[in-house]
C-alpha cells in the first residue's frame, strides 16, 4: 500500500489539475474592443495584439498588469549521467548554481536587464546545500535514480516533487506575482526531456535527440541509444503522462509541471522557456489540455525535439534566437514583450481620448 504521505499528496496534485479553469470567450471580446479603440489601424501591432488579449482572458481584467515577473529556476541532478550522456560531469550542476547565486549566470544578466525576480531551487541536487545562502531549499531527493536501468522517480518522490511546484506557484501568486517563468539546472536532463518527447510524441528517439550540452556525433549515438534503452526498460504509457513523468523525466521536470499547473490554476500566464521546460508543459498539457491557453512559449530552441514538443502543447514561439541554453533565459526575454503587450494595451489612448479620427468603413 502506498504510503499515506503520498496518498495525501497525489489528491492534492489532482484537485490541482481539475482546478484550472476554462478561458472565456467575453473576455477575449472585451480585450479586442479596447484593443480596436486604440490610436493605431486594426491588428497593427500583430502579436502583440495577440499576447495582450488573451493576458485578459488569463487574468479577467480588463487592464491587466504584468510587471511583477518572476523566473523559478528549478536544480537536479539526474542518475543517466552514468551512461555518458553528457558533456559536462555531474558537479556541474552544483557549480552552475553557485554562479546562479552569485549573480554571474545568464540568467542573472538578463534578468537584472528585465526587472525580473530570480528564484533558484534546491528540488534534488546531490549532496548537502545548507550553507548556499539565498538558495530555496525544498530538496525532495539527491538526484533521479538511472532511467536506464529503471523509474528515474518513485511515486512518492514525483508527488513530491510535483507538490514542490504547486506551492511555489502559490507563494508566488501570494507575493503579487504576474507573469511567472520556468527555469532549470540540471546535467543530463536534455536526455530526459528527449525520452519525454518521444514517448508524448510518438516519435523516434533519433528524431528528438539532440547534441544538449555539446556531444560528439559518438556521444549523440550513445545518448540516442540510452533513451531507447530507458523507454524499452520502463515501458512508458503515453497515455499515462504522469507515469512518463515518473519513469523517465526528472525531478525539476516535475517541479516545473507542478509550477505550471499551479500558477495556470491561480489564472497567472506562464512563460514557458526552451526544451526542458517544454517537456514539463508537454506533460502538463497532457493532464491538463485547459492548461494550453495559460502558456506563452518564449522561442524556439535548437535542440531538434523542441519544434516537436511545440506542435504538441500548441504553441508559436515569440522568439527564435538559436538559443539552447536553459536556465530560463529565453523565458526572461519573452517576458519583456509580454508586459509590453500589457502595457501597450493599458496605456495608449483611443481615438476618442486623443481627438484622432478613426478609419472610415
Amino acid at each position: 500500500m502506498m504510503p499515506l504521505k503520498s496518498q495525501l499528496t497525489e489528491v492534492s496534485v489532482h484537485e490541482v489539475i481539475s482546478a484550472v479553469p476554462l478561458l472565456r470567450q467575453e473576455w477575449y471580446e472585451r480585450a479586442n474592443q479596447r484593443l480596436n479603440s486604440l490610436t493605431k489601424p486594426p491588428g497593427s501591432l500583430g502579436r502583440l495584439e495577440e499576447i495582450g488579449a488573451r493576458i485578459v482572458a488569463i487574468r479577467e481584467e480588463e487592464r491587466p498588469d504584468c510587471s511583477k515577473k518572476v523566473i523559478f529556476t528549478l536544480a537536479a541532478d539526474h542518475g543517466v549521467t552514468e551512461e555518458g550522456v553528457s558533456a559536462y560531469p555531474k558537479a556541474v550542476t552544483r557549480q552552475m548554481v553557485l554562479n546562479f547565486l552569485s549573480g554571474g549566470a545568464a540568467i542573472n544578466v538578463l534578468c537584472h536587464h528585465c526587472g525580473i525576480d530570480v528564484v533558484i531551487v534546491d528540488i534534488g541536487m546531490e549532496g548537502d546545500t545548507d550553507e548556499m545562502e539565498g538558495l530555496v531549499k525544498r530538496k525532495v531527493a539527491q538526484g533521479t535514480k538511472n532511467m536506464a536501468c529503471g523509474p528515474a522517480m518513485s511515486e512518492t518522490e514525483m508527488y513530491t516533487a510535483l507538490e514542490v511546484g504547486i506551492d511555489l506557484a502559490r507563494h508566488a501568486a501570494e507575493n503579487g506575482s504576474e507573469l511567472i517563468g520556468t527555469g532549470e539546472m540540471g546535467i543530463g536532463n536534455t536526455t530526459a526531456a528527449s525520452a519525454i518527447t518521444a514517448v508524448l510524441t510518438r516519435r523516434p528517439v533519433s528524431d528528438v535527440t539532440g547534441r544538449g550540452t555539446g556531444v560528439d556525433e559518438s556521444g549523440l549515438r550513445r545518448k540516442i541509444q540510452v533513451i531507447e534503452r530507458a523507454i524499452a526498460v520502463n515501458r512508458p504509457d503515453p497515455s499515462d503522462p504522469l507515469e512518463v513523468l515518473r519513469r523517465v523525466g526528472g525531478l525539476e521536470i516535475a517541479g516545473l509541471v507542478g509550477l505550471i499547473l499551479g500558477a495556470a490554476g491561480r489564472r497567472i500566464p506562464v512563460v514557458v522557456d526552451g526544451f526542458i521546460s517544454g517537456a514539463a508543459a508537454a506533460i502538463a498539457c497532457a493532464l491538463q489540455p485547459r492548461v494550453k491557453d495559460f502558456l506563452f512559449a518564449a522561442h524556439r530552441s535548437s535542440e531538434p525535439g523542441h519544434s516537436a514538443l511545440l506542435e504538441f502543447i500548441g504553441q508559436v514561439p515569440l522568439l527564435d534566437l538559436q538559443m539552447r541554453l536553459g536556465e530560463g533565459t529565453g523565458g526572461a526575454l519573452c517576458m519583456t514583450l509580454i508586459e509590453a503587450a500589457a502595457k501597450l494595451l493599458n496605456e495608449m489612448a483611443t481615438f476618442s481620448s486623443a481627438g484622432v479620427s478613426e478609419a472610415i468603413g
